[in-house]
Protein backbone atom coordinates (compact mmCIF):
# COMPACT_ATOMS: atom_id res chain seq x y z
CA UNK A 1 0.00 0.00 0.00
CA UNK A 2 2.86 2.35 0.78
CA UNK A 3 4.33 1.78 -2.68
CA UNK A 4 0.94 2.52 -4.23
CA UNK A 5 0.72 5.88 -2.46
CA UNK A 6 4.29 6.77 -3.44
CA UNK A 7 3.62 5.84 -7.07
CA UNK A 8 0.48 7.97 -7.02
CA UNK A 9 2.37 11.02 -5.70
CA UNK A 10 5.22 10.54 -8.18
CA UNK A 11 2.65 10.11 -10.96
CA UNK A 12 1.05 13.48 -10.14
CA UNK A 13 4.46 15.20 -10.20
CA UNK A 14 5.42 13.47 -13.43
CA UNK A 15 2.12 14.52 -15.01
CA UNK A 16 2.90 18.13 -14.15
CA UNK A 17 6.40 18.04 -15.58
CA UNK A 18 5.28 16.25 -18.74
CA UNK A 19 3.08 19.18 -19.76
CA UNK A 20 6.07 21.32 -20.73
CA UNK A 21 9.37 20.58 -22.44
CA UNK A 22 12.65 21.27 -20.67
CA UNK A 23 13.49 24.53 -22.50
CA UNK A 24 9.89 25.73 -22.24
CA UNK A 25 9.77 24.99 -18.53
CA UNK A 26 13.11 26.71 -17.91
CA UNK A 27 11.94 29.77 -19.82
CA UNK A 28 8.69 29.82 -17.85
CA UNK A 29 10.57 29.61 -14.55
CA UNK A 30 12.60 32.66 -15.54
CA UNK A 31 9.64 34.64 -16.83
CA UNK A 32 8.71 37.95 -15.23
CA UNK A 33 5.26 36.63 -14.36
CA UNK A 34 6.62 33.64 -12.45
CA UNK A 35 9.13 35.83 -10.61
CA UNK A 36 6.43 38.35 -9.70
CA UNK A 37 4.11 35.62 -8.41
CA UNK A 38 6.94 34.08 -6.39
CA UNK A 39 7.96 37.38 -4.80
CA UNK A 40 4.37 38.31 -3.97
CA UNK A 41 3.60 34.86 -2.55
CA UNK A 42 6.68 34.84 -0.34
CA UNK A 43 6.10 38.41 0.85
CA UNK A 44 2.42 37.90 1.67
CA UNK A 45 2.80 34.46 3.24
CA UNK A 46 5.69 35.53 5.48
CA UNK A 47 3.79 38.67 6.51
CA UNK A 48 0.65 36.61 7.19
CA UNK A 49 2.57 34.21 9.45
CA UNK A 50 4.26 37.07 11.31
CA UNK A 51 0.96 38.86 11.89
CA UNK A 52 -0.72 35.60 12.82
CA UNK A 53 2.06 34.78 15.29
CA UNK A 54 2.02 38.22 16.92
CA UNK A 55 -1.70 37.81 17.52
CA UNK A 56 -1.93 34.06 17.88
CA UNK A 57 0.88 33.25 20.32
CA UNK A 58 -0.36 35.59 23.12
CA UNK A 59 -3.93 34.42 22.48
CA UNK A 60 -2.81 30.79 22.71
CA UNK A 61 -0.98 31.47 25.98
CA UNK A 62 -4.09 33.11 27.43
CA UNK A 63 -6.25 30.14 26.39
CA UNK A 64 -3.76 27.66 27.81
CA UNK A 65 -3.34 29.36 31.18
CA UNK A 66 -6.68 31.04 31.95
CA UNK A 67 -10.14 29.73 32.69
CA UNK A 68 -13.11 32.00 31.98
CA UNK A 69 -16.77 31.77 31.17
CA UNK A 70 -17.39 30.93 27.53
CA UNK A 71 -13.87 29.61 26.94
CA UNK A 72 -15.21 26.56 25.11
CA UNK A 73 -17.15 28.77 22.71
CA UNK A 74 -14.10 30.91 21.96
CA UNK A 75 -11.95 27.82 21.54
CA UNK A 76 -14.43 26.33 19.09
CA UNK A 77 -14.77 29.56 17.10
CA UNK A 78 -11.01 29.62 16.60
CA UNK A 79 -11.27 26.22 14.94
CA UNK A 80 -13.91 27.35 12.45
CA UNK A 81 -11.40 28.75 9.88
CA UNK A 82 -9.63 25.38 9.92
CA UNK A 83 -12.71 23.55 8.66
CA UNK A 84 -14.37 26.35 6.71
CA UNK A 85 -14.06 25.94 2.92
CA UNK A 86 -11.63 28.62 1.65
CA UNK A 87 -14.17 29.84 -0.88
CA UNK A 88 -16.73 30.39 1.87
CA UNK A 89 -14.14 32.18 4.00
CA UNK A 90 -13.36 34.38 1.01
CA UNK A 91 -17.00 35.27 0.50
CA UNK A 92 -17.34 36.21 4.16
CA UNK A 93 -14.19 38.34 4.01
CA UNK A 94 -15.40 39.96 0.79
CA UNK A 95 -18.64 41.04 2.46
CA UNK A 96 -16.84 42.14 5.63
CA UNK A 97 -14.27 44.23 3.76
CA UNK A 98 -16.76 45.49 1.15
CA UNK A 99 -18.24 48.97 1.06
CA UNK A 100 -21.39 47.80 2.81
CA UNK A 101 -19.41 47.12 6.00
CA UNK A 102 -15.78 47.95 6.84
CA UNK A 103 -14.85 48.95 3.29
CA UNK A 104 -17.00 52.10 3.35
CA UNK A 105 -15.36 53.80 6.35
CA UNK A 106 -11.90 52.64 5.25
CA UNK A 107 -12.45 54.07 1.75
CA UNK A 108 -12.96 57.50 3.29
CA UNK A 109 -9.40 57.24 4.57
CA UNK A 110 -8.15 56.11 1.16
CA UNK A 111 -7.75 52.50 2.23
CA UNK A 112 -9.00 49.91 -0.28
CA UNK A 113 -8.56 46.29 0.72
CA UNK A 114 -10.72 44.42 -1.77
CA UNK A 115 -9.03 43.57 -5.09
CA UNK A 116 -5.64 44.55 -3.72
CA UNK A 117 -2.59 42.75 -2.29
CA UNK A 118 -3.75 43.90 1.16
CA UNK A 119 -6.88 41.83 0.68
CA UNK A 120 -4.71 38.81 -0.14
CA UNK A 121 -2.71 39.40 3.03
CA UNK A 122 -5.87 39.49 5.14
CA UNK A 123 -7.15 36.30 3.51
CA UNK A 124 -3.88 34.48 4.15
CA UNK A 125 -3.70 35.76 7.73
CA UNK A 126 -7.24 34.52 8.33
CA UNK A 127 -6.35 30.96 7.34
CA UNK A 128 -2.87 30.92 8.92
CA UNK A 129 -3.57 32.36 12.37
CA UNK A 130 -5.71 29.46 13.71
CA UNK A 131 -2.92 27.02 12.87
CA UNK A 132 -0.45 29.06 14.92
CA UNK A 133 -2.93 29.31 17.79
CA UNK A 134 -3.61 25.57 17.86
CA UNK A 135 0.09 24.64 17.85
CA UNK A 136 1.05 27.30 20.39
CA UNK A 137 -1.82 26.43 22.74
CA UNK A 138 -0.83 22.76 22.77
CA UNK A 139 2.79 23.77 23.35
CA UNK A 140 1.98 26.03 26.30
CA UNK A 141 -0.27 23.38 27.84
CA UNK A 142 2.66 20.96 27.76
CA UNK A 143 4.81 23.31 29.85
CA UNK A 144 4.68 22.50 33.55
CA UNK A 145 3.02 25.44 35.38
CA UNK A 146 5.37 24.73 38.27
CA UNK A 147 8.18 26.36 36.30
CA UNK A 148 6.18 29.58 36.13
CA UNK A 149 5.39 29.47 39.84
CA UNK A 150 9.05 28.91 40.70
CA UNK A 151 10.13 31.80 38.46
CA UNK A 152 7.59 34.15 40.04
CA UNK A 153 8.78 33.27 43.54
CA UNK A 154 12.22 34.40 42.39
CA UNK A 155 10.79 37.82 41.53
CA UNK A 156 10.24 37.57 37.77
CA UNK A 157 7.30 39.53 36.39
CA UNK A 158 4.59 37.69 34.40
CA UNK A 159 5.99 39.19 31.18
CA UNK A 160 9.51 37.95 31.95
CA UNK A 161 8.13 34.53 32.89
CA UNK A 162 6.40 34.39 29.52
CA UNK A 163 9.51 35.45 27.58
CA UNK A 164 12.18 33.59 29.54
CA UNK A 165 10.33 30.44 30.59
CA UNK A 166 7.31 29.66 28.44
CA UNK A 167 8.52 30.77 25.03
CA UNK A 168 11.83 28.84 25.14
CA UNK A 169 10.14 25.67 26.40
CA UNK A 170 7.32 25.87 23.86
CA UNK A 171 9.48 27.32 21.09
CA UNK A 172 9.91 24.21 18.92
CA UNK A 173 6.21 23.44 18.79
CA UNK A 174 5.41 27.06 18.04
CA UNK A 175 8.00 27.03 15.25
CA UNK A 176 6.39 23.88 13.83
CA UNK A 177 3.02 25.60 13.84
CA UNK A 178 4.47 28.63 12.09
CA UNK A 179 5.96 26.44 9.37
CA UNK A 180 2.62 24.70 8.83
CA UNK A 181 0.86 28.08 8.77
CA UNK A 182 3.40 29.37 6.24
CA UNK A 183 2.74 26.43 3.95
CA UNK A 184 -1.01 26.94 4.29
CA UNK A 185 -0.74 30.66 3.52
CA UNK A 186 1.60 30.06 0.58
CA UNK A 187 -0.86 27.70 -1.07
CA UNK A 188 -4.01 29.69 -0.24
CA UNK A 189 -6.24 30.14 -3.28
CA UNK A 190 -9.99 30.26 -2.63
CA UNK A 191 -10.15 33.06 -0.07
CA UNK A 192 -7.45 35.03 -1.89
CA UNK A 193 -9.32 34.77 -5.18
CA UNK A 194 -12.55 36.06 -3.65
CA UNK A 195 -11.01 38.97 -1.74
CA UNK A 196 -8.05 40.04 -3.88
CA UNK A 197 -9.22 38.86 -7.29
CA UNK A 198 -7.01 37.46 -10.03
CA UNK A 199 -5.16 40.36 -11.65
CA UNK A 200 -1.85 39.69 -13.37
CA UNK A 201 1.12 41.53 -11.86
CA UNK A 202 -1.03 42.92 -9.04
CA UNK A 203 -2.67 40.20 -6.93
CA UNK A 204 -1.05 37.27 -8.76
CA UNK A 205 0.25 34.88 -6.15
CA UNK A 206 1.58 31.49 -7.26
CA UNK A 207 -1.79 29.68 -6.93
CA UNK A 208 -3.51 32.56 -8.75
CA UNK A 209 -0.85 32.39 -11.48
CA UNK A 210 -1.54 28.67 -11.93
CA UNK A 211 -5.27 29.38 -12.21
CA UNK A 212 -4.86 32.26 -14.67
CA UNK A 213 -2.45 30.46 -16.96
CA UNK A 214 -4.36 27.18 -17.03
CA UNK A 215 -7.50 29.18 -17.89
CA UNK A 216 -5.69 30.94 -20.75
CA UNK A 217 -3.91 27.83 -22.00
CA UNK A 218 -0.40 29.01 -21.01
CA UNK A 219 0.64 25.68 -19.55
CA UNK A 220 4.33 26.52 -19.37
CA UNK A 221 3.95 29.26 -16.76
CA UNK A 222 1.19 27.32 -14.98
CA UNK A 223 3.42 24.25 -14.60
CA UNK A 224 6.39 26.40 -13.57
CA UNK A 225 4.40 28.08 -10.80
CA UNK A 226 2.93 24.75 -9.72
CA UNK A 227 6.38 23.20 -9.45
CA UNK A 228 7.68 26.17 -7.47
CA UNK A 229 4.78 25.68 -5.05
CA UNK A 230 5.45 21.95 -4.77
CA UNK A 231 9.18 22.52 -4.29
CA UNK A 232 8.60 25.14 -1.61
CA UNK A 233 6.12 22.89 0.17
CA UNK A 234 8.65 20.05 0.08
CA UNK A 235 11.35 22.17 1.73
CA UNK A 236 8.86 23.43 4.31
CA UNK A 237 8.03 19.84 5.20
CA UNK A 238 11.74 19.06 5.51
CA UNK A 239 12.15 22.07 7.81
CA UNK A 240 9.19 20.88 9.88
CA UNK A 241 10.66 17.39 10.23
CA UNK A 242 14.01 18.89 11.23
CA UNK A 243 12.42 21.05 13.92
CA UNK A 244 10.38 18.16 15.27
CA UNK A 245 13.36 15.80 15.18
CA UNK A 246 15.53 18.20 17.16
CA UNK A 247 12.71 18.63 19.63
CA UNK A 248 12.51 14.86 20.24
CA UNK A 249 16.31 14.65 20.54
CA UNK A 250 16.21 17.46 23.07
CA UNK A 251 13.71 15.55 25.15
Amino acid sequence: MLALVVVFVVGVLAALVSQASGPELLSALRSSETMFALRLSLTLSVAAVLVGSLVGVPAAYFLARREFRGKGVFDTLLDVPLVMPPLVAGVGLLFLLGRGMLGGPLAQWGIHLVLSPWGALIAQTFVATPIVIRSAKAAFESVNPGYEAAAMTLGLSPWKVFVKINLPLAGRSIASGMILAWGRALGEFGATLMVAGATRFRTETLPIAVYLNVSSGQLGVAVACALVLVGTAFFLLLALRLVQHKGHVGL
